[in-house]
């Protein structure tokens, strides 16, 4: 057991006092050899409530191609009925149970106390070798909600009790620097987390961080395909490449497109979070010589994986963020031999990347996905908007040294 693992263990000793559910007078438990804990956090009192019912008896049937009693699999189901804590796991004659761990009133899932208390008791009440961690819900982006001009960026949403909250990427760094175990991942199964931004802000608590550059297929992703994955070495990437053959066999240019028929595609793409301080060194020292490229006509010369326009906008000058390609965007500012440079620093960040031909959006149907590099980077239109202010607030802002571009 690492240094850091007895630490969190002690931690935790000292947190469950604040838990009467909880027996205190238990020690933690030391950590078996070569066991893992993930928590799957799911926030669903929200439109997809049946998709996390689905996805809980998915997790079931891939929790039974798991070959050790010492790997559990947490899950944290908030729907439309009171939330819950369960343990999915394989018991010493290799049958899949489902144990509930605690059962709760009905709370925000999105406020960062109700978040730290359900990762503090599952990490110690199932300490491990290793850990990781899957995000779950509606989500879209980084920049913090509300802003007017970019009120739908957040992760996370509940709706509980007729009012409608949202987790900022801010609250989970509040909570990830709570005491929480390192992760071998950090997943999510949601909308345009893929994002530079967002894979900086994380990067301390996670060796690699996956997510979709643009919208998710509406069944998110397919877990008796990709929980197996989560228990192996060298877990993200081969949860990612599962994620993506699950879709890719189906694939068929959006042809008789339902939930249930999912054949418009998806992309996914695996983050080295240890390669990223160079990655923002280098493209600090990239764009130190100068650019000549104003951000309007940028942003029209980048792909954009947002393709929501003026048919979901009122007033697309103001309201639309956009999720420009963070590789497309640094080939056009530099020169061919300064973009060879920075590009290998974003290749040696790239652990897994992949996209079938076209991706399907609920706004704009099929769009090609064509020279797309799978992570995403913030390009403002205006640089007094309220989006670009919070842009301003960024790790990413600072650390990739975009005050020089006058943003």
């Amino acid at each position: 057991m690492t240094m850091r693992l007895k630490l969190y263990t002690l931690l935790c000793a000292s947190f469950l006092f604040l838990f009467t559910s909880c027996n205190q007078d238990d020690d933690p438990v030391p950590p078996e050899a070569g066991s893992k804990t993930v928590l799957v956090y799911i926030v669903a009192d929200n439109s997809l409530a049946s998709f996390a019912k689905e996805d809980v008896e998915e997790m079931i049937e891939g929790m039974k191609l798991v070959g050790s009693s010492s790997c559990n699999l947490l899950v944290y189901q908030d729907d439309r009925n009171t939330p819950v804590l369960f343990r999915i796991a394989k018991d010493k004659k290799g049958n899949v149970e489902k144990e509930i761990i605690k059962e709760y009133a009905e709370q925000v899932s999105t406020d960062v106390s109700v978040m730290k208390e359900v990762m503090h008791r599952a990490f110690y009440e199932y300490p491990a070798d290793s850990y990781g961690l899957v995000y779950w819900s509606h989500a879209d982006g980084w920049i913090p909600y509300p802003v007017p001009s970019a009120s739908t960026r957040w992760i996370g949403q509940d709706k509980g009790a007729g009012q409608d909250n949202r987790m900022n990427i801010s609250d989970l760094v509040t909570v990830l620097d709570d005491n929480m175990p390192h992760f071998d991942f950090i997943m999510f199964d949601a909308c345009f987390m893929m994002s530079v931004e967002v894979a900086y802000a994380v990067r301390d608590y996670a060796d690699y961080y996956m997510g979709c550059p643009t919208e998710n297929p509406g069944p998110g992703a397919p877990y008796d395909k990709v929980v197996p994955y989560m228990f192996k070495p060298g877990a993200a990437n081969q949860m990612a490449e599962a994620y993506f053959n699950h879709y890719n066999e189906k694939y068929n240019g959006g042809s008789g497109m339902s939930n249930t028929n999912w054949t418009g595609g998806t992309s996914v793409c695996v983050v080295k979070t240890d390669a990223l301080a160079e990655l923002a060194a280098v493209t600090k020292q990239m764009i130190s010589e100068g650019v000549d490229d104003d951000n309007v006509s940028l942003r029209g010369k980048v792909f954009d994986y947002d393709a929501r326009r003026l048919s979901h906008y009122e007033d697309e000058r103001q309201s639309h963020v956009g999720y420009y390609d963070f590789s497309q965007m640094m080939q056009t500012l530099l020169d061919d031999n300064a973009y060879a440079v920075w590009k290998q620093a974003f290749n040696a960040s790239i652990e897994y990347w992949d996209t079938t031909e076209m991706n399907y959006s609920q706004f704009a149907g099929m769009f090609s996905m064509k020279e797309t590099n799978g992570v995403t980077h913030y390009i403002p239109l205006s640089l007094d908007s309220q989006a670009a202010a919070a842009y301003r607030s960024t790790a990413w802002y600072t650390a990739a040294g975009l005050d020089k571009m006058g943003w």
